[in-house]
Parts: C-alpha cells; structure tokens; sequence
C-alpha cells in the first residue's frame, strides 16, 4: 500500500523525534553520568522556562495601552499565568511518574514554544489571555527537571546539584523582569521580550534534544493517571518528612511573597521616596543567594542532614527579620538585611528539604514533588493575599516589616500595637522552625527524636572506597539497578 506524502511526512517526524544523540541513550550496563555539564544545562533549561511566567509583570503598563484595556484587566494576564502554573503543577507533573521523561520533557518545551508564537502576534486581548493561561499550564519543565535530578544525582550530591537548579529557577525571575523593564524601556515595541522568549525557548529545546538523557519509565506496572493524583494526598498523609517539608515550605513561601509583594508599597513611600527604576533594582538583591546557595549546599547541606541545614537557614531568616524590623525605619539597610535574610532562608531550606523528600520513594519522586510544590504555591498566594491586607490595615510592619506609617503608629500606640503589628512574619518563620524541630533527622514517626541526634550524614561514601567520581558513579548505579529490580518485579506482579 502506497502512502501518502502527509504519511510520509509524519514518519520522518516521528523517526527524528523518537532518535537520540548518543550523549543521550540509556545504557543499563552505564547509567547516565550526571555531570556538571548537565547540571549547568538544567539550570539553564529552568531558568529560561519559568521566565514566562514573569515577563509579562514589568509591562503590564504597556500591555493595557496596546490593547486599550485598563491596567487592572491587563494584570489579570499575570494571575491567568499563574494560575496556569498552579494547574500544570497539579495535573501535568504527576504525569512524569507514568512516561519516560525526556520525550514527556521535549513534547512540553516544544509545545509551549509553538504556541507562545500567538502572544507574540495576537492583536486579541481575549487570545492573549487564554494563550497566556495555557503557556503557563504547560510551563512546569524545571518541576520535572527537578525530580529527575533526583534520579540522576548521587545521594550525597543531591542537594548540591539541586541547589544549581533550584539557582537557575530563582535566576529565571531575575531575568525575567528586568530583561522586560529593560526592552521595553529602550524598544518601541512591547512584544520584543516575547519574541525573545521565544527565541531562547527554541534554543532550550535544541540543547535538550542533544543533550537530555533518556531514563526508563518508572511505572512498568501501568498506574493509571487518576490513581496518580489520588496518591498525591495519600503521600501527604502516610509520608511524615513530606508533609513536615511541605508546611515548612507553605509558611516561607507565605512570608516571601508577602514580603517582596509589599515591598515596593514602603520603597515608593516617605522617608524612601525611589523611583520604580530603584524599587527594582532591590530584586538584584536576589543574585547572593543564587551564587551562594550551590557553594552552601556543597560545602554544608551535602555533608549534614537535611534538618540542620534547615534550622541554621531558618535562625537567619529569623534574626534577619527581627533586624530588618527594627532598623527599616531609620534606613535602608534593614529592608536590605531582610530581604537577604529572607531569600537566604527561603532557598536554602527549600533546598535542604527538597534533598529529603525526593529520598522517600524514588519510583514517586515527580508525585512527591508536586505535592510538596502545590502546598508550597498555596502559601505564596497565602502570603500575596495576607501581605496586601495586613500593609492596607497598618503599614509595613503590620505585614511583618517596618516603614514610616509605623513611625506614627508607634509612637501613638506605644509597644502594644508594636507587639501586635510584629506578629505575623516573626511568627510564621518561628512556626515553620518549630515543625522542623518536630521529628529528628532519622525520625520514621510523626514527632520524636529517635535514631540519634548526629548532623554528619549517614549516606556519605568512604574516602578509602576510591575517588569521589567512583563512589558516586557506584551509588547511582545501585541506586538505579535496585529500582529497575523493583520494576521488573512489580511488572510481572502485574502480569
């Protein structure tokens, strides 16, 4: 039977689809080295992928003119992002547990880059709108990325590699913002940093094509999509480190949120009085902790538990924001303190948690991922809503900071109102110290402290076993052979 060209057509794609450079086959006998190269090329896949989802919040302004809209229909582009985002997370990252990852990982970079197209075209703000939400659904790849650097690491490499990532994800909304602000200050045309978002998605998805390794499905057994997302909440409540890590994270995200949500509010405001231009330069601030988080974690979290690591991220962030409280209303180094205090905080316990959770059940590692990121974006709109409200009602300090509206406000109501406006912040970074102090290191129950205090790490490999590049490849190996056992065995279970 003769075929026709469009058949033709189709079979040269899919052949050109499903090959792989070499760098890029799974071999069992040699399972993927994860390399810095890679690491690099993850991060870098990350940040340019997670920037969609923030271009479009330096320009709202323009966007409103262009479309003759008002601004506050044009922000609704930024939260139909987002709750794009919030979907994908639910829906499309379970998904990684029941395909093979690299072309699951292709197939969505290459998706959203053909449609993001239209947000460089359209003339439609409906069509904008609605591209823009499903741009944001299928812009989850560093959340699936992350996971299989937890397949691809070895164990006492982990949070080191993650943290690369974890730094090319904060990067991302850098860039983001201020490559916009930039464009479209200096460009006559707004679209430019959609063309250019475009042009780098492309190229991401060139580099992943030559690059990304191929690695087995982990769901031989055929588990069907909805039992996955029921299992999401059953890990939530049969897995006590997750849900530990998670509420952590819901209550950092929370006080990250609200912090840098309300912070341009004090900036613009007497005694500050900055221009725009100045309030967002304050996000550069955000460059230390993206250079010092991979050094950190390679010099402490790869060498301690996870739970130390936390607490020592969580004291700073503690004392960085009772200093920044004390010292914002007087000068500009306490907002400055805080703000470092807090990402510092923020990212390097979600690194050291991350590095945790994703030891739980590797077969489930994208799963558990997205249980813990779902709880995790719940607190950043916990903390967008609440920061609002709280700054409405008294100013920065009421929402856990300090500005001039509280100058008066304290010399009115004395310490009392002091005490009251000091609460919220101080009290959810307490809290999440609190819950992680709740169960040890080696603790398999709910709450206690059994299996012994000791920070140094169990997992750590010998140095009289051979180099760190043996020890490392040997662990990966094992670790990869024990779950293709697991595997096999589950599959003929199944048959």
């Amino acid at each position: 039977m003769l075929k026709t060209p469009q058949q033709k057509l189709w079979k040269v794609v899919r052949q050109a689809w499903n090959w792989k450079p070499k760098p890029a086959r799974y071999d069992p006998e040699k399972p993927p080295e994860f390399t810095v190269w890679l690491n690099i090329l993850f991060a870098f896949a990350s940040c340019f992928t997670v920037s969609n989802l923030y271009y479009n919040q330096a320009i709202l302004n323009r966007i409103a003119e262009s479309f003759d809209v008002t601004f506050e229909k044009a922000s609704s582009v930024a939260t139909l992002m987002q709750a794009g985002y919030a979907g994908g997370l639910l829906l499309i990252c379970p998904l990684g547990d029941i395909f093979p990852r690299r072309p699951f990982i292709l197939a969505l970079v290459g998706f959203t880059a053909t449609v993001w197209l239209a947000l460089c075209l359209t003339t439609s703000f409906p069509v904008f709108s609605a591209v823009s939400f499903v741009c944001g659904f299928t812009t989850v790849t560093p959340q699936l990325m992350l996971p299989l650097v937890g397949d691809l690491a070895p164990p006492h490499r982990r949070a080191s590699c993650l943290a690369i990532v974890v730094s090319g994800l904060s990067l991302g909304v850098l860039v983001a913002r201020i490559l916009a602000g930039v464009m479209a200050a200096y460009t006559a045309d707004w679209r430019g940093i959609y063309w250019f978002g475009l042009g780098v998605q492309w190229l991401v998805l060139a580099l992943l094509y030559l690059f990304l390794p191929d690695y087995p499905s982990k769901n031989p057994g055929g588990l069907e999509y909805v039992g996955v997302l029921v299992s999401i909440g059953r890990l939530l409540a049969t897995e006590p480190l997750l849900l530990q890590a998670a509420l952590v994270a819901f209550l950092l995200s929370a006080v990250f949120t609200s912090y840098w949500t309300t912070l341009s509010f004090l900036l613009s405001s007497p005694p500050y009085g900055y221009s725009s231009v100045v309030v967002g330069l304050f996000g550069l601030i955000g460059v230390v902790v993206v250079l010092a988080a991979p050094v950190y974690s390679r010099l402490v979290i790869d060498k301690v538990v996870p739970l130390a690591s936390a607490v020592a991220s969580l004291t700073v962030e503690l004392v960085g924001v009772i200093v920044g409280t004390f010292t914002g209303s007087s000068h500009v180094a306490g907002p400055v303190i805080q703000a470092i205090a807090i990402d510092l905080g923020f990212q390097l316990t979600q690194i050291a948690n991350r590095s945790a959770i994703y030891s739980i059940q590797p077969k489930a590692r994208n799963r558990v991922n997205t249980a813990y990121m779902v709880v995790s974006f719940s607190g950043q709109l916990t903390g967008t809503a609440v920061g609002n409200r709280l700054y409405a009602q008294g100013g920065w300090v009421y929402s856990g900071s300090c500005s001039s509206k509280f100058s008066t406000s304290f010399n009115e109501a004395g310490w009392s109102h002091f005490v009251n406006a000091y609460v919220p912040t101080v009290a959810f970074v307490g809290l999440a110290i609190v819950i992680s102090l709740a169960r040890g290191p080696r603790e398999s129950g709910w709450i206690g402290w059994s299996g012994g205090w000791a920070v140094r790490r169990d997992d750590l490999p010998s140095t009289e076993k051979g180099s760190d590049t043996e020890a490392d490849a040997g662990m990966v190996q094992t670790e990869l052979a024990v779950d293709i056992d697991n595997e096999n065995k589950e599959a003929r279970e199944a048959k």
